[in-house]
């Protein structure tokens, strides 16, 4: 009777837990998860800050270059981006059905350039692109692997002579990671034909050329014995064909040229020829201390046809950039920490898209800004500099109670002038919670307005930093003008501030 009793009452019990289930808990109410989606991350105003530093920084460089800006939709038709990336093709986000049209996230943004160039007929251009790309990738967060992020696409179009725009983009590469002075880096080139010449002679069958190639792809990350074991278990190659490779890829310049084997191969003379003729190039633009010839260096997608490239910061680099101590003997060589640029020449790629097949030659590179970002962000912890997120070059303050009006009067003319002002949204603030704010906002002047200066008709500039009023008769004529402002805050205030005001 008493197992009975307690069947019965256990029944009861998980039908009163159904009931509350379905009325939504105690309260009725739907209890929301508050988190980012995986893979995605949220960026607060000082990462920002750095973002817009990073950003500015690429956008210069490539501006410097001669180069214009496009868009293209974050989503695009299935069949434009099916085919295009060889095994990496499983990581693109497809959507649902909407209207009959079976749509994608892009996944680059090379592929939509190429379909922008067959549909409006372009065959000449030199353009950048800044926008996100979506990949269902597992992410790697700490080492700035996202499934939403940023791609900074730099490509040259058109019929030119070869490798003079394959080098302006190794230029590109060399002038951005200099400038954002994120320590050590390494360039690696290869040529896509030269690598299938290498297959060829080592019998890889034509058909697995692409499939060993993302496998190859993966020596930056795995040792050559799984990189070997993959070609011969997972992807059915034989073991002499594997080895052969093995000896290739450890392979370097003259004795390239000088193979025998190697030398059989069409393809690999041609792809040798310009990797050739593309570092006289490099040796004038004056990189060729950053850029190494490698073998080993496959970059997996389909659409290379020639000339790839990836740039590698180096551990030691990285440490030293973000002021950490190295571990181990100060003579051990350097360790890549992964890529952070990578492109190549890929000139079928529009003829795919084009209804008569017409091929348009394309070289570019990709900046790999989440990973720059990440250590970007690591240097600015470790340094003691503070970062401002806001350019306010003035707060507009007031010494006396009942002065709201004139305040916001002087901050109008401000913004007209075209100066970043502020002012605190009371009618009667103190003056030290004004004059906090300006230190902890990092805002270099501060313009007082009290009964007396308004009977004068004049502004007192007072110096944040330094609390020197070095102009007390100020009109407000005068404090509208940037080139006051400018030279106020760059005689008087410290270092960390006199960057901050324009």
């Amino acid at each position: 009777m008493k197992l009975c009793a307690l069947l019965q009452i256990d029944e009861e019990v998980a039908k009163l837990l159904q009931l509350k289930a379905q009325l939504g808990g105690d309260e009725g109410k739907h209890q929301f998860v508050l988190k980012t989606a995986k893979g995605t991350r949220d960026y607060n105003p000082k990462q920002m800050a750095i973002r817009e530093k990073v950003f500015s920084t690429i956008v210069s460089c490539f501006k410097r270059h001669g180069a214009e800006t496009i868009d293209t939709p974050v989503f695009e038709l299935k069949e434009t981006l099916t085919g295009k990336y060889g095994e990496d093709s499983k990581l693109i986000y497809d959507l649902k059905d909407q209207g009959g049209e079976l749509l994608s996230l892009r996944y680059d943004l090379t592929v939509p350039f190429a379909r922008y160039l067959a549909m409006n007929k372009i065959t000449n251009i030199k353009r950048y692109h800044i926008a996100k790309v979506y990949r269902r990738d597992n992410p790697a967060m700490t080492r700035g692997r996202y499934r939403e992020f940023y791609q900074c696409d730099f490509d040259i179009a058109g019929q030119y002579d070869a490798m003079i725009p394959d080098a302006e983009c190794l230029k590109i590469v060399y002038e951005i990671l200099s400038e954002l002075d994120l320590g050590d880096f390494r360039i690696k080139v290869n040529d896509r034909r030269i690598l299938d010449g290498m297959f060829a002679v080592c019998g890889v069958p034509d058909e697995k050329f692409r499939t060993i190639c993302s496998t190859v792809d993966k020596l930056d990350k795995m040792p050559w014995e799984e990189v070997r074991r993959e070609m011969v278990e997972e992807k059915g190659l034989s073991e002499q064909a594997a080895d052969q490779i093995g000896e290739y890829v450890s392979m370097q310049g003259e004795r390239l040229l000088q193979d025998q084997k190697l030398s059989q191969s069409k393809l690999a003379c041609a792809g040798l020829a310009d990797i050739k003729q593309l570092f006289s190039y490099l040796q004038l633009f004056q990189v060729t201390d950053k850029v190494v010839f490698d073998l080993s260096l496959a970059r997996g997608l389909d659409y290379y046809t020639g000339i790839i490239y990836e740039a590698v910061l180096t551990q030691a680099g990285v440490a030293a950039a973000c002021g950490e101590a190295q571990n181990g003997a100060g003579g051990e060589e350097s360790v890549s920490v992964g890529s952070v640029a990578g492109g190549g020449r890929y000139d079928g790629l529009v003829g795919m898209f084009d209804p008569k097949g017409r091929k348009v030659p394309c070289v570019g590179v990709s900046i790999g800004i989440e990973r720059i970002f990440s250590i970007m962000e690591q240097k600015a912890e470790a340094s003691a500099e503070k970062i401002r997120t806001t350019q306010v070059q003035v707060m507009v303050a007031s010494a006396q109670k009942n002065l709201l009006e004139e305040r916001l009067k002087l901050i109008t003319e401000l913004w007209s002038a075209g100066i970043k002002a502020e002012v605190m949204y009371k009618k009667n603030p103190k003056l030290l919670s004004q004059l906090q704010h300006c230190e902890e906002a990092g805002i270099p002047l501060v313009a007082i307005l009290g009964e007396q200066e308004l009977k004068d008709g004049v502004v007192k500039l007072r110096v944040v930093a330094s609390r020197e009023e070095p102009r007390p008769q100020t009109t407000p004529g005068q404090i509208k003008s940037r080139e006051t402002l400018t030279e106020t805050s760059h005689t008087h205030t410290h270092t960390h501030t006199q960057s901050t005001v324009h």
